[in-house]
C-alpha cells in the first residue's frame, strides 16, 4: 500500500500525470511532455521508457523545429474496455480499447422485461463472441461499462425502481455482470450514458454544459456539467419525465398524474395512432412515415416536440445548459420535432438561457449508449486505467 509522500506514491503520481498528458493531447513530444508536466526532461525519459515496457505508450522517432525527437503516444493494445447496452427492445454490447477506438460491436433484438438472469446470460455470450472476432485475449479487459434503463443508486449499484424492470427485482447488475465477467463494471442510467457517448463522439463535443434528452418507453435526460455527468447524491438527477404538465392528466407509472412521459414517452403516444394507422407501430415508423408526410404522424411528432420543449424551458431555466442534443428514435425526425421543441423553449424558458442554448440531433444515434458505457470505464478509472497490471 502506497504511503502519501512517499517516493513510490511520488513516483504513482508522475506516471499518471505523464498518462494524463499523453492522454489529453493524443501525442506529444517527450519535451512537450516535460513543458505540460513541468517534470524535468531527465524523469519524462525515465517514465516514458517504463511506461514503453509496460506497453502503455509507444515510441516513434519524428522531428519537431527540425530536430530529431520521440513522439509518445498511448498505445492500442494498453488495455480493452467492453461497454453493454440494455434498451428496452435491444442488447448492444462494443469492446474497444484504452485510445478510444471500437474494436466490435454487435446488437440483438431483446426484451428487457424478461428476467435479469436471461439477460445477463445473453451479455455474457455477446462480450465472449465480439472479444473472439476483435481476436482480444478476455485477460486484458480492464473494466467494463454497463448501461440499464432506470435509475441507479450511484453507491450501490442497485436499480433505483422495480416498477421500470419487473423482472430484475431484488438484483443488483453491477454485482451480476462482474460476478460473471471477472472484472470491474461501472454503471449508469441510459440517459447518462447517452449524454456522455455525444459528449465524447458526437453531438455534444467541445461542450461543458449539455442535456442529453432520450425519448423512448420513458423520457430521460442525462445532463453534464463542467465535462462531468451529473447525477445527485441519489443518482436520480435529469428524471425530467417527471415533470408534471396536467395534474388531471394520464396516470404516470410513477403514482403522480400528468408527467410529462406520459405526453411523450412511445407507450403513450402510440396508441393515438391506432385508430388511423393500425396497431403494432413504433416510434422509428412513426418518425419515418411523418418524415414522408403522412399528416397524423407529423402532429403526433409535433405534439411531442412541443411537450418535450417545455422540460426543456425549465432545464434552461435551472441549469442553462449551452447545448441540449435530442437523442433516441425521436432524433431521425430532425426539424420536425426540433423546432416545435424550439418553439416551446422560446416561450417558456428565461431568454437570455433560450438565446444561449443550442439545439442539436444525436450524432450516434442507438449506438450513443454503448459508446457512453465504454467511456464510463475511462472516465471512471481515469489515468489509472492505463496503469492496472494485466490479469494473470
Amino acid at each position: 500500500m502506497e504511503t502519501p509522500g512517499s517516493q513510490s506514491s511520488l513516483h504513482r503520481a508522475n506516471l499518471e500525470r505523464v498518462v494524463r498528458a499523453v492522454r489529453g493531447a493524443g501525442s506529444l513530444t517527450q519535451a512537450e511532455i516535460a513543458r505540460t508536466t513541468g517534470l524535468s526532461a531527465a524523469t519524462v525519459s525515465n517514465i516514458v521508457r517504463e511506461l514503453k515496457e509496460r506497453g502503455t505508450v509507444e515510441v516513434r522517432t519524428t522531428s519537431a523545429s527540425g530536430r530529431r525527437a520521440r513522439s509518445v503516444s498511448l498505445s492500442p493494445d494498453a488495455g480493452i474496455v467492453v461497454g453493454v447496452d440494455f434498451g428496452h427492445s435491444h442488447l448492444r454490447v462494443a469492446v474497444g480499447n484504452l485510445a478510444q477506438q471500437v474494436l466490435a460491436e454487435e446488437a440483438e433484438p431483446f426484451d428487457v422485461d424478461a428476467s435479469a438472469g436471461h439477460g445477463f446470460d445473453r451479455a455474457e455470450r455477446l462480450v465472449t463472441r465480439l472479444l473472439a472476432a476483435a481476436g482480444v485475449d478476455r485477460r486484458k479487459i480492464i473494466g467494463v461499462g454497463l448501461g440499464v434503463p432506470g435509475p441507479i443508486d450511484v453507491a450501490t449499484g442497485a436499480l433505483g425502481s422495480s416498477v421500470i424492470l419487473p423482472g430484475w427485482r431484488g438484483t443488483n447488475p453491477r454485482e451480476e455482470l462482474a460476478a460473471r465477467l471477472g472484472v470491474r463494471v461501472h454503471i449508469d442510467n441510459d440517459a447518462n450514458l447517452g449524454a456522455l457517448g455525444e459528449l465524447v463522439w458526437g453531438a455534444g463535443r467541445g461542450a461543458s454544459d449539455l442535456a442529453y434528452i432520450k425519448v423512448a418507453s420513458g423520457l430521460g435526460a442525462g445532463l453534464v456539467i463542467n465535462g462531468q455527468i451529473y447525477r445527485g447524491p441519489g443518482g436520480t438527477a435529469g428524471e425530467i419525465g417527471h415533470i408534471t404538465l396536467d395534474e388531471s392528466g394520464p396516470v404516470c407509472r410513477c403514482g403522480n398524474r400528468g408527467c410529462l412521459e406520459t405526453f411523450t414517452a412511445a407507450r403513450h403516444v402510440l396508441p393515438l395512432l391506432h385508430g388511423s394507422h393500425g396497431t403494432g407501430l413504433s416510434m422509428r415508423q412513426v418518425v419515418r412515415m411523418a418524415r414522408d408526410g403522412d399528416p397524423g404522424c407529423r402532429r403526433v411528432v409535433a405534439d411531442i416536440g412541443r411537450h418535450i420543449g417545455s422540460g426543456v424551458a425549465q432545464l434552461c431555466n435551472l441549469l442553462n445548459p449551452s447545448r441540449v442534443v435530442l437523442g433516441g428514435d425521436l432524433a431521425e425526425a430532425g426539424e420536425l420535432a426540433l423546432q416545435p421543441i424550439r418553439d416551446s423553449v422560446g416561450r417558456y424558458a428565461i431568454p437570455s438561457a433560450a438565446r444561449q442554448l443550442t439545439l442539436v440531433p444525436g450524432a450516434l444515434g442507438g449506438r450513443a449508449e454503448v459508446l457512453g458505457a465504454l467511456a464510463l470505464v475511462l472516465q471512471e478509472m481515469g489515468e489509472k486505467a492505463f496503469l492496472e497490471p494485466p490479469r494473470p
